[in-house]
Parts: structure tokens; C-alpha cells; sequence
């Protein structure tokens, strides 16, 4: 059971720190330039978990990845400086964050239908009816 939790607990965490620091970066600095720094810091955390791991030679490990990688940074630093820039346009904390992740959710349901063959339940319609019935009363 708790390698179930675990993984959502570390989500919630980390999206909490996450949405706090988009919203706490100073309006005069680049946000490009504290991608930079972020990611930085977030290359080098990663080579040293890597590094401590029970792993291949990196240039065989390497050859494991593919495309995933380098689109997943791309939409990355685009997801954190949509972020930055929602902020920055004043929304607040707590419902920009949730109307980004509702309009999200609803847009995963179909591409989980169009791209992993996952079923639209009358169930997820439902659910898509009252997300977006919940954007329009955050945003009255």
C-alpha cells in the first residue's frame, strides 16, 4: 500500500514547494534566467542520484533513452514559465493552479482515449461537466 501513497504524497509535496516557488519568484528577475538556475540545480541533483545508483556505463545508458526526454524539457521549461508568467499576470495561488489543472485533467482524458486506448466513461463525462462547471464559479 504505501508504494502506492508514497509516489502521490512526493507529487503533492513537490507541486506545493513548486507552485509556492513560481509564485514567490521576483517580478525584475528573468524568468528565464531562474529557469536556468532551477534547472541547473535540478541537472546536478539528478546526475548525483544517478551517480549513487547501481547503474550501466552512462554512454550505455545513454542509448536507452529516446525522444521522450528532450520533448518532456521542453514542456517542461514551458510549464514553468507558464507558470512564472501566470503569477506574474495575478492570478492567485490557489486558483490558478486549479484551473490549470482542471483545463489539464480534461485534456488528458482525451488524449488518454485517443492515444492509450482508455475508455470515456459517462462516469468522466460527468467529471468533465463539473470541472468545467467549477472553473466557471472559481472565476465569478
Amino acid at each position: 500500500m504505501w508504494g502506492y501513497i508514497w509516489p502521490i504524497l512526493l507529487v503533492i509535496t513537490a507541486n506545493t514547494f513548486y507552485h509556492i516557488c513560481s509564485k514567490s519568484t521576483p517580478q525584475n528577475a528573468n524568468p528565464f534566467l531562474s529557469l536556468f538556475v532551477t534547472y541547473s540545480v535540478g541537472a546536478a541533483l539528478s546526475m548525483f542520484f544517478y551517480l549513487i545508483g547501481k547503474n550501466d556505463i552512462l554512454i550505455n545508458d545513454m542509448k536507452k533513452l529516446n525522444w521522450t526526454s528532450v520533448v518532456l524539457g521542453l514542456a517542461i521549461v514551458g510549464l514553468e514559465y507558464g507558470y512564472i508568467k501566470v503569477y506574474r499576470a495575478g492570478w492567485n495561488v490557489s486558483t490558478g493552479s486549479l484551473v490549470a489543472n482542471i483545463g489539464l485533467a480534461v485534456i488528458l482524458v482525451f488524449v488518454g482515449a485517443l492515444l492509450y486506448k482508455e475508455v470515456i466513461t459517462v462516469n468522466r463525462v460527468v467529471g468533465i461537466v463539473l470541472c468545467v462547471a467549477g472553473i466557471i464559479f472559481l472565476n465569478k
